[in-house]
This record gives structure tokens, C-alpha cells and sequence, in this order.
């Protein structure tokens, strides 16, 4: 039997290999005009060059992910890469911790008993999905990288592996800030030992943070805070507060190109949009963690005797998939709210959601699977068929929907067990009598 899971293991490692391979084939023929090119070239440039200082001066506001994968950028000096292989090698661990991750996923609905069919279809949207081949072509692998520590870091907390937990979810941090929003999701599947986790985590960020804020100084923390609160300078169609925006003939991109169509967004949006991001994070697992509390004390009423309002159980556990569940929804909200919005900001989302769906009973990651469509479709293909304004309206034509199915499933998974069986029964009576003439005649 060990030989046997073995084996298969074997094989999901040769396919998650492959998948790296075309990916990066597909993905990373060149930097040419992408954010690499305007953000990150200089400063790995200097890096490879023996200039230390010089790269932690010049890395920008999201340098942490860059210290993470610095060794990856030395390594080719091994064998006199130029700078087309600095900037393959950078991406190569970002592909790795999502590829990781895909086989660590495949290798528990294994165990569970999952069907080939759905191993197969997790294990493809976490390692070659066409979002992550867009994040490569414009020059954002870190988001794959962040996705995958944040799921992984939910999936070790759960286990009770505190320091583990703590440590992936401080380097997804450091990575980039947004993982902040794994906090709540981490904090809550933990069975104990939660100031352990945040000590561990903070000392990681900090470990990775501090060489580019020391010699960066004024200026490091300067940019982290103006991406805290941006300017609307940056307005994209795919989030809810596009339709506040105003039609502007002088939207420019960042290489001067006119953007048909585009708004203006409000000067208050800027000042909202990102602190809103992280803020959601709180009502949200609050409202979990409340909801848990009451339903562990109802449980200890029943079995001991004691009134509702008695004291709680001591360890009130969030289970894995439930904060699996948390975290992919504060990740949707994030694409939602925030007005930098774009394709590659789905990808966490999309790992979380791979990550929740091949926990459940069937395995089958069906609704990621029609999420990572969805997705291509609105960032990838409408962009060349539709405005800017038809682009925002089916962005939210399947976020709206999606976010109110997610949440329901988190807050109210028996009314909405609920509803999905009175819709079958509906469906089922109009389809008997669709068929019913038919048949009579």
C-alpha cells in the first residue's frame, strides 16, 4: 500500500512538473514592457551584481517577496545567467510553493478516496491555470506565492502546527501585505497557542522586512503607506466601485497609452478602498468566531444540562475546511474592493477555493474550475470585445452572486442546504411538466 501511494505521489510530482514547465514556457519568454521590467529588474540587477545595498534601496513597496526569492536570483551566477535567466529563476519558487501545494492537496483527496477525475482538475488549477500564465507575463509571480503560504499556513494551523503556521504566514506577509487577511483564518483554525502563532509570524515578518526598511529608512515605509492608501490614479473596471468613477478622456496607462472608455475614480475611493480590504477581515471572522461560540454552548447546554448562556467550551475550534471557507471569501472581497483589481489578484483566491472545495465531500474543485473561466473570460477575452463599462457590469454579474453563495455557506450552510434542495425539487417538477405533453402525445 506504501508502495503504492508512493508511486502515485510519483506521478503527481512528474505532472505538477510538467505543468511548471509549460507554464514557464508559456509565461516567461521575456519581460518586455511588464511590471518586471519597471519594478523589479533594477533592483535584482544590482542584487547578481554584488550591489546589496543598492538592491534593497531600490526594491519596491512589495521588496520582502523579493528578499524571499533573492537566492534564486544568485543561483544563476552558477552558470553566468544574464538577465532573462534572473528573471525566470525568480518566478521558478513561486510556480514550486504552488505546485507544492496542488500535490500536497492531491495526496489528501487521495487518502480520502477522491476520484482521479477531481485530483486531476485541483491539481491543474493550482499549478497551470490561465491566470497564473498572466500573472507571469506581467510580472507578478509573488501572487501565486502568497496564495499558496496563506492556504498552506490555514492547512497547518488546523493540524495544530503552530510554529509551522506562524512562520509560513509571517513570509506570506512580508511577501506582500495583503496576506494580512490570512491572520483571522489561521488565528481561528488553531486549537491553542495563538499568541505563539502571532509571535512566530511577527518575528518572520520582521526578519524579512527589516534589511530593505533599515536601509531603504524613510522611504520604504513612505511607499507601504501610500499603498495603504493609494490614490484613484489606478482605476480598473473589475470591482464594485467602478460605476462611482466618471468618464475622463485623459485615463492614461502607465506607459501613457490612452485607455478608451475608462473612469476616474473619486479622490475617496483611493483613501477607502485598501484599509477597507483588511478592515473586512474583522466583522467577518468575528461574525465566524460568534457564531461558533453560540453553537458549542446550545451543544454543551444540550448534553450537560446548563443553560445557553453558561460558559463557553474552552477551545472553541474552527474547523479546516470552515477557515478555508473564511479565507477565500476575504480574498474575493479583496478583488471587490480593491481598485488596483486584476487578473492575477484571483489567483489566492482561486488556491483558497481549490483548497476548500477538494475538502469537501465530493473533492470535485467544480465552482474554482468555473471561477478560473469566469475569470479569463472577464480579465483575458472581454477586454478585446466589450467596454469598460460591460467589462465591470459581468465582473460583478458573477462576484455578486458568488461572494452571497460563499458567505451563506460559511454563515448558513443549513439554509442554504436549504434552498439548494427546494431548488432541485423546483427544477425537477418544471422539468416533468416540460415532458409531459411529450410523452402523453
Amino acid at each position: 500500500m506504501t508502495r503504492f501511494a508512493s508511486r502515485e505521489n510519483a506521478v503527481c510530482v512528474l505532472a505538477a512538473a510538467c505543468g511548471i514547465a509549460t507554464m514557464a514556457w508559456l509565461g516567461l519568454s521575456g519581460f518586455a514592457w511588464s511590471d518586471y521590467e519597471l519594478e523589479a529588474r533594477a533592483p535584482l540587477e544590482a542584487l547578481v551584481h554584488g550591489h546589496l545595498t543598492q538592491f534593497l534601496r531600490e526594491i519596491p513597496v512589495y521588496g520582502g517577496s523579493l528578499v524571499l526569492r533573492a537566492p534564486f536570483a544568485l543561483m544563476t551566477d552558477l552558470w553566468g545567467g544574464r538577465e532573462l535567466a534572473v528573471y525566470r529563476m525568480v518566478a521558478l519558487p513561486c510556480l514550486l510553493a504552488a505546485a507544492a501545494l496542488g500535490v500536497w492537496l492531491v495526496a489528501d483527496m487521495r487518502r480520502r478516496g477522491r476520484a482521479p477525475l477531481a485530483r486531476a482538475v485541483a491539481l491543474a488549477l493550482c499549478v497551470a491555470n490561465p491566470l497564473t500564465l498572466s500573472a507571469l507575463e506581467v510580472g507578478h509571480p509573488e501572487e501565486l506565492l502568497g496564495g499558496a503560504l496563506c492556504v498552506a499556513a490555514v492547512l497547518l494551523a488546523a493540524r495544530g502546527h503552530t510554529v509551522w503556521a506562524g512562520l509560513l504566514l509571517g513570509a506570506a506577509i512580508a511577501n506582500k501585505e495583503w496576506a494580512l487577511l490570512a491572520l483571522i483564518p489561521v488565528l481561528l483554525a488553531l486549537p491553542s497557542q495563538r499568541p505563539l502563532c502571532l509571535l512566530v509570524a511577527a518575528g518572520a515578518t520582521a526578519a524579512i522586512l527589516a534589511p530593505p526598511a533599515l536601509v531603504h529608512a524613510g522611504g520604504f515605509v513612505a511607499a507601504a503607506r501610500a499603498t495603504a492608501a493609494p490614490s484613484s490614479s489606478i482605476f480598473q473596471p473589475w470591482q464594485i466601485w467602478w460605476f462611482f468613477g466618471h468618464h475622463s478622456a485623459a485615463v492614461r496607462s502607465a506607459i501613457a497609452q490612452v485607455k478608451p472608455g475608462y473612469r476616474t475614480g473619486p479622490s475617496w475611493v483611493g483613501k477607502l478602498s485598501h484599509p477597507l480590504v483588511v478592515a473586512a477581515m474583522l466583522p467577518l471572522g468575528g461574525l465566524l468566531w460568534s457564531l461558533k461560540r453560540r453553537s458549542i454552548r446550545l451543544r454543551s447546554s444540550r448534553v450537560a444540562g446548563v443553560s445557553p448562556g453558561g460558559p463557553p467550551h474552552p477551545r472553541i475550534l474552527v474547523a479546516e475546511r470552515e477557515a478555508l471557507l473564511l479565507l477565500a471569501l476575504l480574498l474575493l472581497a479583496r478583488c471587490m474592493l480593491d481598485i488596483w483589481d486584476t487578473s492575477y489578484y484571483v489567483l489566492p483566491f482561486l488556491l483558497a477555493l481549490t483548497a476548500w472545495e477538494s475538502r469537501g465531500e465530493r473533492g470535485l474543485p467544480a465552482l474554482a474550475l468555473a471561477v478560473a473561466t469566469l475569470a479569463w473570460l472577464d480579465f483575458q477575452w472581454l477586454p478585446y470585445h466589450a467596454s469598460p463599462d460591460a467589462q465591470a457590469a459581468c465582473f460583478l454579474l458573477w462576484t455578486l452572486p458568488l461572494t452571497v453563495g460563499l458567505a451563506l455557506a460559511l454563515y448558513a450552510p443549513h439554509a442554504l442546504a436549504k434552498f439548494a434542495g427546494h431548488a432541485a425539487e423546483a427544477i425537477e417538477v418544471l422539468t416533468r411538466r416540460r415532458s409531459s405533453p411529450s410523452a402523453a402525445s
